[in-house]
């Protein structure tokens, strides 16, 4: 009994204690299907015999939440939760959460592009993302809403021979379309973030769900889609399946 005893005590005394606040990046890296994104230079096949070169992929992340191992959630302050990743910027690729608790967390939950909620507060609401959405090329206009995913290129099939432009652009369109997607997702491993300890959660998105996910779409048909009230729902949803945590550095 008093081995027992000794063992429980030094087992007690070892288990961390975690407090404080720390630091995560998220990062997004984009792929098509199992290679490397590289703008203008490589070819990709799509759909039926269509083969693309991809000139601009940007995205709208928002609303980060992270979930610990005991099923409490850190909420990313609103006002400090909207990103533009954009294919061009590797800076833009890596977005650094500050004042994060610090726990082991197994999940996380973010939106793809602007929420109804936000949008509702009206211009002055949007405070400085506004600007750098417009600045990006990132809203039609602010009646017609935030462009959430932008999606450029060239593209040939066997009938189109000669590379012709392709532009695929999704958001809400103010408030008569809703476009809006959230997306949960369990982390291949725990980030365990503390005050010395920086955890990179490493996510991976396919490009090439945008044109063969949950609707196949092909470019002879359709090579600009902008506002449309049923295309544009399947594209987000097309979208929103992209993306898979790949691992998470500690």
């Amino acid at each position: 009994m008093l081995a027992i005893s000794i063992l429980s005590c030094s087992s007690d005394d070892n288990e961390e204690v975690i407090t404080g606040s720390g630091s995560i990046t998220v990062e997004f890296d984009n792929a098509y299907l199992d290679s490397d994104l590289l703008l203008n230079t490589s070819s990709y096949n799509a759909s039926g015999t269509e083969k693309i070169k991809i000139s601009k992929v940007k995205y709208i992340v928002s609303n980060i939440k992270l979930e610990d191992e005991d099923g409490h959630v850190y909420v990313v302050p609103k006002n400090e939760s909207y990103f533009i990743v954009d294919e061009s910027n590797e800076d833009s690729q890596m977005i650094e959460l500050s004042d994060v608790p610090a726990a082991n967390y197994t999940k996380i939950t973010y939106g793809l592009g602007v929420d109804q909620a936000k949008y509702l507060e009206g211009a002055d609401g949007q405070g400085d993302f506004l600007t750098k959405a417009q600045e990006a090329g990132m809203m039609w206009s602010w009646q017609a809403g935030y462009k959430f995913f932008v999606f450029e290129g060239l593209y040939t099939s066997d009938d189109t021979t000669t590379e012709t432009a392709f532009a695929y652009h999704m958001g809400s369109h103010g408030t008569a379309l809703d476009n809006y997607k959230e997306i949960s997702m369990t982390l291949a491993n725990t980030a365990r973030v503390r005050t010395d300890m920086t955890p990179i959660v490493h996510i991976v998105a396919d490009l090439s769900n945008t044109l063969m996910g949950d609707t196949e779409f092909k470019l002879d048909d359709a090579p600009q889609i902008h506002v449309d009230a049923v295309k544009s729902p399947q594209i987000a949803t097309n979208v929103s399946g992209m993306f898979m945590v790949h691992h998470v550095h500690n």
